[in-house]
């Protein structure tokens, strides 16, 4: 038995259902009714609070492209449209006043926080019939999966998307 109880095949089947898993979870999710519902626009702008608020230190535009894996121009337009919206600004680094670096408004943090609320109307749509063990369970074993993942890009750095 592998771990978790399972035959290896059993297991092996499992783990390789899981990038699927992944891909099908972010699509499916995104069609859910929430209050209020979510946008086109929303969903880029999430990405971007996201990372600037989860960043350990300061957040320039680049670092935001490489964090989404796309051109610096496209980060660009993303965090201008947040900019233009008023949920971030732009600073002078702290850190070298040749820079220039994102933080969130306070409307920018109002707006995580709605996102934050939508997916934890998803999550109880998704499991309501669950009990309610399981669900707890999951939630932390969601968080224990993000944190790990965290840790290791934080160490290793993102995974480099190869650029055509």
């Amino acid at each position: 038995m592998a771990d978790g109880g399972t035959r290896d095949g059993d297991g092996d089947a499992l783990l390789e259902s899981v990038g699927a898993a992944f891909s099908r979870l972010r699509r499916r999710t995104s069609l859910l009714e929430v209050d209020p519902p979510v946008t086109r626009k929303d969903r880029s702008r999430e990405l971007v609070l996201n990372i600037v608020d989860d960043a350990d230190g300061e957040t320039t535009v680049g670092g935001i492209a490489e964090q989404l894996a796309v051109d610096p121009s496209v980060a660009s337009k993303m965090v201008t449209d947040c900019i233009n919206s008023g949920f971030l600004e732009r600073r002078a680094s702290q850190q070298d006043g040749r820079r220039t670096v994102v933080v969130l408004t306070r409307k920018g943090i109002q707006l995580r926080d709605q996102f934050r609320s939508q997916h934890r109307q998803a999550f109880v749509q998704i499991t309501q019939d669950w009990p309610d063990r399981k669900r707890l369970q999951f939630a932390q074993l969601l968080i224990d999966y993000v944190d790990a993942c965290t840790a290791l890009t934080n160490h290793r750095g993102p995974n480099r998307v190869k650029q055509d």
